[in-house]
């Protein structure tokens, strides 16, 4: 399995002599301890907290992904200059996001549940916002899987009918959109306006494409850089009773059963 390389440590070290700064000099700009600076540059602090994190890239002018996963010492001064002129937009995809999280006593992930309430201000911006998701209510899933993060979003209307059209959807988070498969059911969250529960597959150029189960109403594209995030279909909790199957259902389900008795029973 192929581990993607992290320049972190690196590039603040890059940085921070590329301006003639001394770390001295870079901790008090950041209101940071100059030694918990250092172990960030030395690498010794291996996971920097999300407020570290936010603090150096607007310092650098440079978006987390570049600071995470370019080697900035191999693009060139003129390079650098338009990244940090507002030019650091990935749109393809590929690039590493961070993901604000909340843990329980034990330091493990909950499960958010992003009300109906709060679906407006979680689009806007609050899902990058650690105190937004502490307001958050959570659970514990016993069932979900160990590795991954999930949470579970409210989904109105009949666009994906014959799922309910009241429904929580819980799914897990990509990092990765280049790695979405056609035809993914997915949470996306659409910067500044909605939380849209939808059938994806990326097209070229950097557009996502939104498909409905429910024909009436039309696919959709939106663009990466108006995305904010993707969580993979897990599993549905509604409190809609199911409707009860029709005769003809009924009557092919028992000849289903028959057949596989008497496959059985040849073998």
């Amino acid at each position: 399995m192929n581990t993607q390389k992290i320049y972190f440590f690196s590039n603040l070290r890059f940085l921070r002599n590329r301006r003639k700064l001394t770390q001295e000099q870079v901790s008090v700009a950041l209101g940071m301890h100059r030694i918990k600076y250092t172990n960030l540059e030395n690498g010794k602090t291996k996971s920097p907290n999300m407020d570290e994190l936010l603090k150096l890239s607007r310092f650098y002018r440079l978006s987390i992904d570049t600071l995470l996963q370019i080697d900035l010492s191999k693009i060139g001064e003129l390079k650098l200059r338009e990244l940090e002129n507002g030019d650091d937009v990935y749109i393809k995809g590929g690039n590493i996001r961070v993901l604000a999280i909340t843990v329980d006593p034990r330091n493990n992930e909950n499960v958010e549940y992003v009300t109906i309430k709060g679906r407006a201000g979680y689009a806007a911006g609050g899902f990058a916002d650690t105190e937004f998701l502490a307001e958050l209510p959570k659970y514990s899933n016993p069932n979900l899987p160990k590795f991954g993060t999930y949470r579970t979003f409210p989904i109105e209307g009949d666009s994906m009918l014959p799922f309910p059209v009241n429904v929580d959807i819980t799914g897990r988070f990509i990092a990765d959109w280049t790695q979405i498969k056609p035809n993914t059911l997915a949470i996306v969250v659409i910067k500044g306006q909605d939380i849209v529960f939808k059938e994806i597959q990326v097209l070229e150029d950097g557009l996502l494409e939104c498909s409905s189960f429910n024909k009436v109403y039309k696919p959709f594209t939106v663009p990466f850089e108006e995305i904010s995030e993707i969580w993979e279909y897990h599993s549905y909790a509604t409190t809609v009773i199911p409707e009860m199957p029709a005769d003809l259902q009924i009557v092919l389900s028992r000849l289903e059963k028959i057949e596989e008795k008497i496959d059985h029973n040849n073998h």
